[in-house]
């Protein structure tokens, strides 16, 4: 066809296609009401997607739809593993700040007594101690909010203090009886997981790990290559109470415990190929007598690592059995600002052991495992531990170990039920122990000048009679019963803990496990183990 003729027919077949387009277009669903043509089905909504729809547009009252969604899809997980879990938008910011490893904001902890916040420590190098804060003062006023007062409470004063780095927040603090007007620049908060590092013995390093979180195997590194320098040669690493975290952080510490080439955890779902987890370069502390210890508050990336440990038989687990989390969850962020965390596959240890607890009885019965275990007595005896998993799994060395829920301790350690007596119990609860120590340390600094650093302190501090004396008496006022009356092992735990938590005002974290530890069973008996061994 010749150019001119092509120019002649183009309008008309341009014509002819654009009244086709208009005829089809009024016969696709949709175009008589408004609807967008499209050349495939729309996606089905499902019926729960529908009736939130139908309630947000046709219910007869105003509701706050936004609870509503909360609930179907907490609703929704009720039916799944009790660690797939939704998010809430509001509390998606202090979750990853608790995993990432930092906030923003000025650096400092506090308490509320008294209607009175009080600042309880300043971080060393942090924004409010450039501006000046110091242990003992009081804010009065944040920016243009008063926080004194009744309506004061925790959450509301780290809103206040919290904020972009870099940014200005104005405070007027009580010093003395004095007002004093201080601005501090907010910067990076670093939140430690690493809770405390020090020589426990001659030759014998003690690493307490309270979570894995991002920053967890940097500081853990740090902590070990200190400790070689003071003269290690074995190590004790406390993961009691640890929640897990980031399977990236244990594993790269176990990295450093176990030679090359050794399987650390694997991974398996459904729809989740197995993935192993192998160490892969030399570490740190390959060699050298090595106990982990491990309590039923002890799950997920913590059970990862100590079962590694115990599958190559590395270390010495001692302790109780821990708590049984081997899901693995993968964190999927949402539209509405919130967050899904869905459980995607299950971790295997080396021996081959899931150390998943069974969770099929419902979220109750599971949130009630560790109680059940009390009343059952398998805090205080071994032999009361219920092993569910009849398949022999063995070390590779050839021991017995077992699967069916958390890792089994090579060596037991009973939990102390003699320290929950009326009157403890009362001064716990009432967080006494915390608000006494603040109190007495700012009014009696100059007792505690002569100490240099937490060895020092737990060498030369004994809490004297009179020490005693005032805590009974401030005691008394939080109304805690039986103070009269002590048991000699009431006494002992009272001075035990007051010297720790008064170590915990002078040196933090790490002033505290120092202390605390020398009187602790289970660390002595990790000491006794490791000293023995080469």
């Amino acid at each position: 066809m010749s150019n001119r003729k092509l120019n002649v027919f183009l309008p008309l077949l341009f014509a002819v296609v654009l009244a086709l387009g208009m005829f089809l277009g009024h016969k696709m669903p949709g175009s008589n009401n408004g609807g967008a043509t499209v050349f495939f089905n729309k996606p089905n909504r499902g019926p729960l997607q529908e009736v939130m729809d139908l309630i947000k547009a046709k219910y007869v009252d105003s509701l706050n739809t936004d609870d509503l969604q909360q609930e179907a899809i907490e609703g929704v997980l009720a039916h799944l593993d009790p660690h797939s879990i939704y998010i809430p938008p509001a509390e998606l910011q202090r979750v990853n700040e608790d995993m990432d490893g930092n906030f923003e904001g000025i650096g400092v902890e506090f308490n509320i007594t008294a209607d009175t916040v009080n600042v309880v420590s300043v971080l060393s190098g942090g924004p409010s101690e450039s501006a000046g804060v110091q242990t003992g003062d009081k804010i009065l006023r944040v920016n243009d909010s008063l926080v004194a007062g009744n309506s004061v409470t925790p959450d509301k004063i780290r809103k206040l203090l919290r904020g972009p780095a870099g940014s200005i927040v104005n405070t007027v603090i009580l010093r003395q009886q004095k007002q004093i007007k201080v601005p501090i620049k907010r910067g990076v908060i670093p939140l430690y997981s690493v809770d405390a590092s020090y020589m426990a013995a001659p030759g014998v390093g003690y690493i307490k790990i309270s979570k894995f979180s991002a920053t967890t195997y940097d500081e853990f590194m740090k902590a070990t290559r200190e400790l070689d320098k003071q003269g290690m040669k074995k190590l004790i690493i406390d993961l009691r109470q640890n929640p897990g975290g980031y399977l990236d952080a244990a594993t790269r510490i176990a990295d450093e415990l176990l030679e090359d080439q050794k399987l650390i955890v694997y991974t398996k779902g459904k729809d989740f190929p197995r993935t192993d987890y192998k160490t892969k370069r030399p570490g740190l502390f390959e060699r050298g007598a090595l106990a982990v210890l491990t309590d039923e508050g002890s799950a997920s990336a913590s059970e990862i690592l100590a079962g590694a440990v115990q599958d190559w038989d590395r270390g010495t687990i001692i302790g109780r059995r821990t708590f049984g989390k081997g899901l693995v969850q993968e964190q999927y962020d949402l539209d509405n600002g919130g967050a899904l965390r869905l459980t995607v596959a299950r971790y295997y240890i080396p021996s081959g052991r899931s150390i998943q607890k069974p969770y099929g009885k419902g979220h109750d019965d599971y949130d009630d495992d560790i109680v059940e275990r009390y009343h059952h007595g398998e805090m205080v005896n071994k032999d009361s531990i219920k092993i569910t998993d009849t398949v022999p799994y063995k070390t590779n060395a050839g021991r017995r170990v077992y699967g069916g829920g958390g890792i089994t301790p090579d060596i037991f350690i009973p939990f102390d039920t003699s320290r929950f007596s009326p009157t403890l119990t009362a001064i716990y609860t009432r967080n006494t122990f915390s608000n006494f120590a603040y109190q007495y340390y700012t009014g009696h600094k100059e007792v505690f000048a002569p100490y240099k650093d937490a060895a020092s302190f737990v060498k030369g501090f004994q809490p004297g009679n009179d020490l005693i004396s005032d805590f009974k008496v401030y005691a008394k006022k939080d109304s805690v019963p039986g103070l009269d009356h002590l048991s000699p092992r009431d006494e002992v735990e009272i001075r035990t803990r007051l010297k720790a938590m008064l170590a915990r005002q002078l040196y933090r974290t790490e002033g505290f496990y120092e202390t605390i530890n020398a009187e602790d069973p289970m660390v002595k008996k990790a000491l006794e183990v490791v000293e023995t061994q080469k």
